[in-house]
C-alpha cells in the first residue's frame, strides 16, 4: 500500500486537473440539459459514473477496496438532496466544480467554500435536534450497497447494471431522434415497430457517436502539448476521474467532497480557539472519537485546488476573477445551501451521484433523485422568463 500522503496528492492532483481540463461540473451536467438540451457534460458524468462502478465491482470482488460508504437510507436523502441541487444550481457550481473554480482563481468560490463551510456550523450546531426531529423519524432502513447483498458477483453485477443504464439512455436517444425526424408516412404498425427498434437505433447512435469520439481524440493528441493546453471533451476527463477514483478505492475510500470540507471547518474552528470536539457531529461523528486533526481525504480534496491551479495555469487559463457585486447573493445563499443540504442527505453530488451509484448505495439512488430534482426546480426558476427546454 503506497503512503496515505501521496496517494492524497496524486489523486487530489489527478482529479484536479481532470476536473479542470473537462470543465466537469454536475450543475453544468443537469442544468444545461434541462435548460437548452445540451448534453455534453452529462454524458462525461454518464460516463465516469458507469466507468467507476464497474471498476469498483471488480476491485470490490478481488478484495481490493478499503470500505463503502454507505448511510442510513430514507427520506432524508431526498430533502436533504433538494436542497444541496437547489443551492448548488444557485451558487453555478457543485462541489467538485466549486472547488476546480477556486483553483482557477474565481474568488467567487472561494466565497462560496467559506460559506459551505457556515452551511456546515450551522448544521453542527443543530444536529442534537435534528437527529431526534428529522434523521430518526425520516430513517427507514439500514445503509447498504448492492454490491455486499447481491449474490450476483460484484463485477457481472457493475456489469449488468452499467449495460441497463446504457440501454435506458439507448432507448430515449432513439425515442428523441425519431420525434425530430418522424416520417409523416408511417402508420400505426409503422410507428409501433420504431418505437420497438428505439434501443437498436439509439445504440447504433451510441456506436457511431463513441467510435467518433476516439478517431477525433486519437487525432487531437497526435500533437499532445497543444491538446494539452486545450478544453478536453468532458468523456476524456471521464477516463481520467475513473483513474484516480480507482486509485483512491483501492487505497483509502470512496471519493468524497463534503465530508472532508466539514472535517476542514471543524479543524479550522479548532485552530481559531473553538472546542470542535465537543460538537457531537465533528467529535463522534466526522472526527470519529480520534480527536480533530487533518485526515487523509481532507488532504485531498485540498490537492484538487492545487491540481486545477496548476491546470488552469497550464491552459492560460489562471485569472484572480472578482465577482461582480449582483453574483455575492449567489455565493453566499447557494453556499449555505449546499454545505447544510450535503448534511441533511446526507451526501453531496461527488458522495451521491457520481460514488454514491458507482457503489450501488441505497442512499444514494434515492439522495441523487433529490439532488436532480432539486436541479431541474432551480433551473426551471432560473430561466422562468425564458423558459427550459426541458
Amino acid at each position: 500500500m503506497a503512503p496515505p500522503l501521496l496517494v492524497a496528492a496524486v489523486v487530489g492532483i489527478g482529479l484536479g486537473v481532470f476536473l479542470q481540463k473537462g470543465r466537469f461540473c454536475f450543475v453544468n451536467a443537469f442544468r444545461d440539459f434541462f435548460a437548452y438540451k445540451d448534453s455534453r457534460v452529462t454524458k462525461g458524468v454518464i460516463a465516469a459514473t458507469l466507468l467507476t462502478m464497474v471498476f469498483w465491482g471488480i476491485a470490490y470482488q478481488l478484495g481490493y477496496y478499503h470500505g463503502f460508504w454507505t448511510p442510513e437510507w430514507g427520506l432524508t436523502g431526498l430533502v436533504g438532496g433538494f436542497v444541496f441541487g437547489v443551492g448548488m444550481t444557485y451558487a453555478g457550481g457543485c462541489a467538485s466544480g466549486t472547488l476546480y473554480r477556486a483553483g482557477e482563481g474565481y474568488l467567487q468560490f472561494w466565497l462560496t467554500l467559506l460559506f459551505m463551510g457556515v452551511g456546515y456550523a450551522a448544521f453542527t450546531v443543530a444536529f442534537p435536534t435534528l437527529q431526534s426531529t428529522y434523521f430518526t423519524p425520516l430513517t427507514f432502513g439500514e445503509g447498504v450497497s448492492l454490491f455486499s447483498i447481491s449474490p450476483i458477483p460484484a463485477s457481472l453485477l457493475a456489469l449488468g447494471v452499467a449495460m441497463a443504464a446504457l440501454l435506458i439512455y439507448a432507448t430515449m436517444a432513439g425515442r428523441t431522434a425519431k420525434n425530430a425526424d418522424p416520417d409523416e408516412h408511417a402508420t400505426t404498425g409503422s410507428v409501433q415497430l420504431t418505437t420497438f427498434l428505439a434501443p437498436v437505433v439509439g445504440l447504433r447512435q451510441f456506436a457511431h457517436g463513441t467510435a467518433a469520439y476516439f478517431r477525433e481524440l486519437v487525432r487531437t493528441w497526435r500533437t499532445p502539448i497543444a491538446a494539452s493546453k486545450r478544453p478536453w471533451d468532458p468523456r476524456t476527463a471521464a477516463l481520467g476521474i475513473t483513474a484516480m477514483a480507482v486509485v483512491w478505492f483501492t487505497q483509502v475510500s470512496i471519493v468524497g467532497i463534503t465530508s472532508p470540507e466539514a472535517r476542514w471547518t471543524g479543524y479550522l474552528l479548532s485552530q481559531a480557539g473553538v472546542d470542535a470536539g465537543s460538537f457531537e457531529y465533528w467529535g463522534s461523528v466526522l472526527f470519529q472519537g480520534q480527536g480533530v486533526g487533518v485526515t487523509v481525504d481532507m488532504v485531498m480534496i485540498g490537492f484538487v485546488i492545487v491540481g486545477a491551479a496548476l491546470a488552469a495555469l497550464w491552459s492560460g487559463d489562471f485569472s484572480l476573477r472578482v465577482p461582480k457585486s449582483r453574483r455575492l447573493p449567489n455565493a453566499v445563499v447557494g453556499g449555505t445551501l449546499m454545505g447544510a443540504g450535503s448534511r441533511l442527505a446526507p451526501g453531496c453530488n461527488i458522495g451521491n451521484i457520481y460514488s454514491g451509484i458507482a457503489e450501488l448505495s441505497v442512499h444514494s439512488f434515492i439522495a441523487a433523485i433529490g439532488i436532480i430534482a432539486g436541479v431541474y426546480v432551480m433551473t426551471h426558476w432560473i430561466y422562468r422568463d425564458v423558459g427550459c427546454a426541458i
